[in-house]
């Protein structure tokens, strides 16, 4: 007699296997305006336990369509949040908006990589992507246990160079490529329907602000910002915040004192290592992370004022 294809311990792990993919992970969000989520992320660095699901990532309903904005911090967090977009409703997934090079933001492209998603960033995104994925691929083995290739730096179908809509079906995205600040990458994205600004690391609340581009850019920029007709702002890292454009407030004041004291600091003579030691002390207890990436941001600042008129 033939023993059967299917034993007995073969069909409790298929079905274990069968309830294990009906009950796909997902990720908590937040509706924080009409047909509008956000899952806010946590302020760590990336290491083995986080895997760098760190930032705020989220997606937006339109009748329409779905507009996903920043795909999260591992191929992982981005199946959870296509799973979380899937469950919360049967409007199909168009766009994947990513607001800037960094990992905690793009890491998650490869599970939306479909024929009919198309991917959206700044004009310099994909060179930006091409220049730091060997290194990115590099350090996500190393301090996350991550393993990336090529593939997962999935570039932008859609670069943006100045603005562009994005029609939703009965709202409409205006996408805004920024001049270099954050990184030289930055995209925002306003709702129109909600008036809803959603800057990306453009704006830090609690977490430290991180300077990857221009310090000098950063705070032009901000000046700009505030013309925005927001009611309600979404930033990179930390709570949702109602109380624009006065939320900027934080940044603008940290990034002042790196730029005031760093310029006091190239006008004395001090060396880099020194202003490393004394700039910007004062703001250690506003930030989380003050120690882990304050001194990183001096240096960045650095190089970029000493070469000042």
């Amino acid at each position: 007699m033939r023993k059967p294809l299917i034993t007995p311990t073969l069909a409790i792990v298929l079905m274990l296997l069968y309830v294990s993919q009906s009950f796909a992970e997902t990720l908590s969000i937040k509706e924080v305006a009409n047909g509008i989520f956000v899952h806010q992320g946590i302020h760590e660095l990336p290491d083995p336990n986080n895997k760098d699901e760190i930032a705020n990532i989220g997606f937006i309903v339109g009748d329409s369509c779905v507009a996903v904005i920043d795909s999260g911090g591992s191929p992982e967090q981005g199946e959870a949040l296509k799973n979380t977009i899937t469950a919360t409703t049967k409007t199909p997934i168009c766009f994947v908006i990513n607001t800037h090079v960094h990992p905690d933001h793009i890491y998650g492209n490869i599970a939306f990589k479909q024929p009919n998603v198309k991917f959206l960033g700044h004009k310099r995104l994909r060179a930006s992507m091409s220049a730091r994925a060997p290194y990115y691929i590099e350090a996500a083995k190393r301090d996350i246990g991550l393993m990336l290739t090529p593939d997962n730096f999935v570039p932008p179908d859609i670069a943006v160079e100045t603005t562009k809509e994005l029609d939703l079906g009965g709202r409409t995205l205006v996408i805004q490529a920024h001049p270099t600040a954050h990184t030289d990458n930055d995209l925002s994205i306003y709702d129109t329907k909600t008036k809803t600004i959603w800057l990306s690391d453009l704006l830090f609340m609690g977490h430290i602000p991180v300077v990857d581009g221009s310090l000098n850019g950063w705070i032009d920029e901000i000046q700009k910002l505030r013309s925005i007709d927001a009611l309600l702002a979404i930033p990179g890292h930390g709570p949702v915040s109602a109380n624009w454009p006065l939320c900027l407030l934080g940044e603008e004041a940290y990034l002042r004192v790196l730029q005031t004291e760093i310029r006091a600091a190239i006008k004395s003579k001090q060396t880099i290592e020194k202003a490393i030691q004394t700039v910007g002390l004062s703001a250690r207890e506003e930030w989380k992370l003050f120690d882990q990436l304050h001194k990183k941001n001096i240096t960045t600042s650095f190089a970029e004022l000493e070469w000042e008129d």
